[in-house]
């Protein structure tokens, strides 16, 4: 399990440069960072072979994720795909637990009937998805209902606050989805958070989307211990 599952070779009708920014941040997204054995190392060579391209713009991308905060180079040791520590993550679901129970209470304000009503016909949608077992299309969706909601906010700045987190909360949400019975629990509580903004309950819709979110802290907490093993011995070595 490796960022090169994500790769196909890149067209040259794109300015290769930038594309190819493009193509590695989307394939950084679409890994399973927090999987316990997931490979985060990026070799230059691999990555410019898989993509049937030089090694120059991959390292000019490298460059350019590493500005982004989505990879780290070590020098004589590689480039490698940043990882949260166990408490990070829980520090960043706090966070990302405040903005959208405020996003929540604005959009009970804010958002449009037509809005609400796009709302819940994605959340009715892909929920199917979530039935069917098909864990990666719901995980997929999940994150993007939940930054529907930052959007349905109008604050900007709240919107684009969040987004700095959505790499991790995305692999977060990601890899949480298939544990337990999370993804049947998730969908009743989009639902839910659906109907409290159809009333125009901005108090009952924020807090439903705290309690929503600070679940997924508390299973992070309780359950992601192998991680919190593997943060302790990466520091040591």
């Amino acid at each position: 399990m490796s960022i090169t599952d994500h790769l196909s070779p890149i067209s040259v009708n794109f300015t290769l440069k930038d594309h190819t920014y493009d193509v590695l941040r989307q394939a950084i997204l679409g890994m399973n960072i927090y999987h316990p054995d997931v490979d985060l190392r990026l070799d230059e060579r691999n990555l410019a072979e898989q993509l049937g391209i030089s090694r120059t713009p991959i390292r000019e991308a490298l460059a350019r994720l590493s500005q982004d905060g989505l990879v780290i180079i070590l020098p004589r040791k590689g480039v490698y795909v940043v990882r949260k520590t166990r408490q990070e993550i829980m520090d960043m679901i706090i966070t990302w637990a405040a903005l959208e129970s405020m996003a929540a209470r604005l959009a009970a304000i804010h958002a449009t009937e037509a809005a609400l009503k796009d709302l819940r016909k994605f959340a009715m949608k892909h929920s199917a998805h979530a039935a069917r077992a098909e864990l990666a299309e719901y995980s997929d969706a999940n994150i993007l209902f939940h930054q529907k909601i930052m959007a349905l906010s109008g604050c900007k700045l709240l919107s684009k606050t969040a987004d700095d987190l959505f790499m991790h909360m995305h692999a977060v949400r990601k890899r949480a989805m298939g544990e337990s019975d999370r993804a049947s629990r998730s969908v009743v509580d989009h639902m839910k958070i659906i109907e409290a903004l159809d009333a125009r309950d901005g108090e009952a819709a924020s807090k439903l989307v705290l309690e929503h979110t600070m679940r997924l802290h508390d299973h992070v907490k309780r359950t992601w211990t192998r991680l919190e093993q593997i943060d302790q011995k990466n520091s040591v070595s």
